[in-house]
């Protein structure tokens, strides 16, 4: 290809500047090109100067480029930093080490803007690149200095752990992402491990001094202008107290600064620090100690406050220069779609680790495997980036200026329209603005604050009104009108309420911005709260939760940006007493309220068993205490999915029980999984009868689920009844270093998962065990041997023991052990008994419980019925289940199939034991009676409820009861009253 051909393939209007350009080119160079090169080279000088001057005054810049095949493959990190240690190897001063460093920098930016726009690179490919070679120049400037100072100074004492000390370099910001554009500052923070003093150099300094002078060296390396320009601008504004504060400081230091002083916008700006120079490894631990700080354990909404403050802050800046069309910063511009994308990280990024990296372009591939962004939204989003950052580095390429504002004159422009693929102008102008106006919408959807439902009620008076209420604007007489029109009962009694919580101490010493969060919730809160059916006892529950979390006002926040979820929260308030506590009591489930369709849908067992997992594996192996709160949370969210579901008629009741039931087989699967690999790992795995060990995925562990759980009947409130059983060989141990006997291990074992599952931490108890099931009760072992079980079974155990037999199953551990148990529980229940003896014995076991556990007869005399106690209540049916399978169930072998009530009762129907009007009689009052139990707990009001509602079931209930427990007996009176008549 001629060079008049090359150069034909450019827009007219460029024609004769690029020809200007090549004049200046030596021919013989020129001569050598290939005709691939030469059409690359007039493509990328028509686009830069920078590069055009540089290949210009360096004659062989372009051949040593060629050579090394640079121009169309970005050399790797161990490649540059060869290079740049052998262009180093003579730099006896720091004039030397400058000059060095910046002609090595501006012959890899002419191989980087060459490839950007020869298409050989995307935009993430090039940010990399610069990247990359920031780092690297960082990295030598650094050793060059520590290497200098040494004779002098010495070098830094080690930390109290023996290691050496060297400096720690944060990238933030793009450094920090890897994402730099062409023509970036560098924005870095320095610190150092511990206090101390140099040693070993003429004149020791401490290291405060010494990582100073440090610090500053290396700036003056990178960032002086020389005559060979500069390497990269550096910028430390971004330091505790900024250009005010030290230039470095110890790790110490740093951690007390943000955990005391640290401001929202630190937070923002931590999202991307990352080690990038010095001591890496050291660095590595002090972003894991600043990670509280910078990612919240709970779901905080109010980053989204200090994001809309910061963007209107730069907006503010924007209209003052006159920058709107600044690419960066204006409207729809690059600075949008990080303020989305990181606005996520911050909202959710403390609980979903995944998020916890400083790469913009990570991070959105995260969003989008974890469906909290859709597919399309993160790809057009992404899209729209890659597309500004593109004009970016078009604009910036030019001249090798740090720039985002598009050009006035007409030559530029037609430069960055070729840079961008565009024939004219305007067209690229077109598609500039289409990306922003989407980039904006996306922002706005995101970050701007949710308007429009409140226009709407401010439109109608009431919002104001309920501001005025809530800050005191009315009087009495005016507030107890606006309460009493809006539904309340007790008008003055909610006043009261209201005003208890202004002026309580809790909001009179809330920090500004706190009490600015509190002031922007309560009247749309109030506003809810009237629309309801019943706004006094719904106000009690919702203030609660407000209380409860006035110094953890990012849930206030979470309230008010999301009107959606602060929908949910009072309807799921105003419909159960037990959903308003455990959102007071563990506002952390508030993030359960964002998403409706999810909230009503409680996710079926392989769901459960991934969400867990993929929780658990987020934590670090060793840590109990995350483990211990993320099982607890976990099951706190999943219970109110089910009881959010239940208030809304979305779940049958049996539907209920089953979600229940297999929420807690999830967690106590976890629970052992998690007790089994710490023992193991400290004291190896237990030998088996057969000499055999154990091991990592075959748990040699059995939890038996009694009662409710094994009947898969469970509650809201529910405990688990539990026995543990194992197989291993009685006389043997385990084989770790630190050797224990079977039946310590295995006794340990036990400790272990009842401390999983009963320890009190922040997040509440998991659940509240009883081991009384166990052979010999709490006289007995803690974990019995599956032989041991069985002889107890046959030998020792009494009629009671059996009857919960029939409701016991395995839960969690062993699937082997759970099919041996079985069969005990099988053998045991299918032995023949003495009919006779065995009524008595369940009846007299049943008048104990009546006596002890039933209502009072004041409460009965009041009209009370003990839904499960009392003559005619559920634990009639639960025995009447249990003498059925205890008596048949060696000639009726389907009865021993199924553990829970309904199926005991539909076999013994089927199977001719009884009749289907008595049969239908106690399942409809089963139903009736666990239906009532669930309505109480969600509602708080205990077992005792009016006995008028179940009179009909209750007699059907005492009359089959003493049909077939008590025949000598006459039949039950029945419950119901005479009539007046």
């Amino acid at each position: 290809m001629s060079l008049q051909a090359a150069l034909t393939g450019l827009p007219e209007a460029l024609q004769s500047q690029a020809r200007r350009t090549l004049e200046t080119f030596d021919e013989a160079l020129l001569a050598r090109l290939g005709e691939e090169r030469l059409r690359e080279l007039v493509t990328t000088i028509t686009a830069s100067d920078f590069v055009a001057r540089a290949l210009s005054h360096d004659g062989v810049m372009l051949d040593r480029l060629l050579s090394h095949e640079e121009l169309v493959a970005a050399p790797g990190r161990d490649t540059l930093e060869s290079w740049l240690d052998r262009a180093l190897e003579g730099a006896a001063t720091e004039a030397d080490l400058q000059r060095i460093l910046r002609r090595f920098r501006r012959e890899r930016m002419v191989a980087i803007i060459w490839r950007d726009r020869n298409d050989y690179a995307d935009a993430w490919g090039i940010a990399a690149a610069v990247s990359r070679l920031a780092e690297v120049c960082m990295e030598a400037a650094l050793r060059w200095h520590e290497s200098a100072m040494a004779e002098r100074y010495g070098k830094p004492s080690p930390d109290s752990d023996g290691r050496p000390q060297r400096m720690v370099v944060l990238g933030m910001g793009k450094l920090g992402a890897g994402e730099l554009n062409l023509s970036s500052d560098i924005d870095l923070i320095f610190a150092y491990p511990e206090k101390g003093q140099t040693h070993g150099g003429e004149r020791p300094l401490e290291h405060q001094e010494y990582f100073t002078r440090l610090g500053q060296k290396v700036i003056a390396s990178l960032d002086a202008i020389t005559a060979d320009g500069f390497v990269f601008r550096v910028d430390m504004r971004l330091r505790p107290l900024g250009d005010g504060g030290p230039l470095t400081g110890s790790f110490a230091s740093m951690l007390s600064y943000y955990q005391s002083q640290g401001r929202e916008w630190e937070r923002y700006a931590m999202l991307k620090a990352r080690p990038v120079a010095g001591d890496l490894e050291a660095g590595q631990r002090l972003l894991v100690e600043l990670r509280p700080f910078v990612y919240r354990k709970y779901i905080d909404f109010g980053a989204i406050e200090s994001l809309r403050e910061m963007k209107a802050l730069i907006n503010r800046e924007v209209r003052r220069r006159g920058r709107e069309d600044d690419i960066k910063l204006g409207a729809g511009g690059i600075r949008e779609v990080e303020f989305v994308v990181q606005a996520f990280q911050l909202i959710r990024g403390g609980r979903v680790t995944e998020l916890q990296t400083p790469s913009l372009k990570r991070a959105l591939a995260e969003l989008e495997r974890l469906e909290i962004m859709s597919r399309h939204d993160v790809r057009a989003l992404q899209a729209d980036y890659v597309f500004l950052r593109d004009l970016e580095h078009a604009l910036q390429g030019l001249e090798d200026r740090q720039t985002q504002s598009l050009p006035d004159e007409d030559l530029p422009r037609a430069r960055i329209a070729f840079a961008m693929g565009h024939e004219h102008w305007e067209g690229l102008v077109a598609d500039l603005d289409e990306v922003r106006r989407r980039v904006r919408e996306r922002f706005n959807e995101v970050i701007a604050p949710p308007e429009e439902e409140d226009h709407e009620l401010i439109e109608a008076g009431a919002l104001e009104e309920w501001r005025a209420l809530w800050q005191e604007a009315f009087d009495d007489e005016a507030a107890i009108a606006l309460l009493s029109e809006s539904g309340f009962r007790d008008p003055p009694r909610a006043r009261e309420r209201l005003l208890k919580l202004r002026h309580g101490r809790a909001v009179t010493g809330m920090q500004r911005i706190g009490f600015e969060r509190l002031e922007a919730l309560m009247p749309v809160l109030l506003s809810n709260v009237a629309a309801t059916e019943t706004p006094d006892i719904t106000l009690e529950r919702v203030l609660a939760l407000v209380e409860s979390v006035l110094r953890r006002t990012a849930y206030l926040s979470l309230l008010k940006e999301n009107p959606d979820a602060l929908t949910q929260f009072v309807r799921l308030c105003s419909a159960s007493a037990w959903i308003g506590e455990q959102l007071a009591r563990y506002p952390v489930l508030l993030d359960e309220l964002l998403d409706p369709r999810n909230l009503y849908t409680p996710p079926e067992r392989s769901e459960l068993e991934d969400e867990l997992r993929q929780t658990l594996s987020r934590l670090p192996p060793n840590d109990e205490e995350s483990q211990l709160e993320a099982l607890r949370l976990f099951r706190h969210a999943r219970v109110l999915n089910v009881a959010a579901a239940d208030v809304a008629g979305a779940r049958p009741l049996m539907v209920v029980s089953d979600h229940l039931t297999m929420i807690a087989e999830v967690v106590l699967e976890a629970v052992v999984q998690l007790a089994w690999q710490g023992l193991t790992a400290r004291y190896g795995y237990p030998r088996r009868r057969d000499g055999s060990h154990a091991g990592a995925d075959d748990v040699d562990f059995l939890v038996v689920g009694y009662g409710k759980l094994g009947g898969i009947e469970l509650g809201y409130g529910s405990d688990l009844d539990l026995v543990f059983l194992h197989d291993a060989d009685p006389r043997g141990s385990t084989n770790g270093a630190r050797s224990l006997d079977n039946p310590v291990f295995y006794a340990r074992m036990g400790q272990r998962i009842i401390h999983m599952l009963t320890t009190t931490t922040p997040a509440g108890v998991l659940y509240d065990v009883d081991m009384r099931l166990r052979p010999s009760g709490n006289s007995g072992l803690l974990v019995s041997s599956l032989e041991a079980f069985a002889d107890y079974q046959r030998r020792e155990a009494w009629v009671w023991e059996h009857q919960a037999l029939v409701r016991a199953r395995g839960v969690a551990g062993s699937t082997a052990l759970a099919r041996r148990f079985e069969e005990i529980r099988l053998e045991t229940l299918s032995s023949e008994t003495d009919v006779d003896t065995l009524k008595r014995e369940v009846v007299a076991m049943r008048e104990k419980m009546r006596q002890h556990l039933g209502s009072s007869p004041q409460s009965r005399s009041a009209g009370w019925f003990h839904l499960k106690q009392d003559p005619g209540g559920m634990v009639d049916i639960e025995f009447m289940n249990q003498f059925a399978v205890l008596a048949m169930g060696h000639r009726e072998k389907a009865l021993l199939t199924y553990t829970d009530n309904m199926r005991i009762l539909e076999t013994l129907e089927s199977s001719g034991h009884l009749p289907f009007e008595g049969a239908e009689k106690l399942r409809r009052a089963w139903l009736a009676y666990r239906d009532a139990s669930h309505r109480a707990a969600l509602t708080r009001s205990g077992s005792l409820v009016p006995e008028a509602g179940f009179v009909e079931h209750r007699d059907a209930v005492r009359t089959l009861w003493q049909r077939y427990l008590e025949p000598e007996s006459r039949e039950p009176e029945s419950t119901e009253k005479p009539s007046e008549s």
